[in-house]
């Protein structure tokens, strides 16, 4: 069995070697991970490139899962948007006004 290469904190953890406590195991293991995922996040990996055939061929994939909605749905959701873009509109309108009608009565 043939041993494994650690750390020198590692090798001397059960010496008193007068100096402070060594590290313990878990948390040498730690920080090796936390360096050899900091070493890979710094690499940036080479993007494949497709060719325009290959692309238009996904897109016509993912269009092929689309669940559309009914006629009916359709109108639904239009009467929903412009009702609600309706309201907002009402709402900055009251909101613009009010702090025009008090900075005329602050300023005039």
């Amino acid at each position: 069995m043939a041993k494994k290469n650690r750390p020198e904190t590692l090798k001397n953890q059960g010496k008193d070697t007068g100096k402070k406590k060594e590290k313990t195991r878990a948390v040498a293991m730690a920080e090796s991970r936390a360096k050899q995922s900091r070493n890979k996040s710094g690499q940036q990996k080479k993007k494949e490139r497709g060719s325009i055939k290959e692309y238009f061929k996904g897109v016509r994939l993912e269009m092929k899962k689309v669940v559309w909605p009914t006629r009916k749905e359709l109108g639904a959701y239009t009467a929903v948007v412009l009702a609600t873009c309706a309201a907002f509109a009402l709402l900055f309108w009251g909101v613009d006004s009010g702090v025009l009608a008090a900075i005329k009565a602050i300023c005039f």
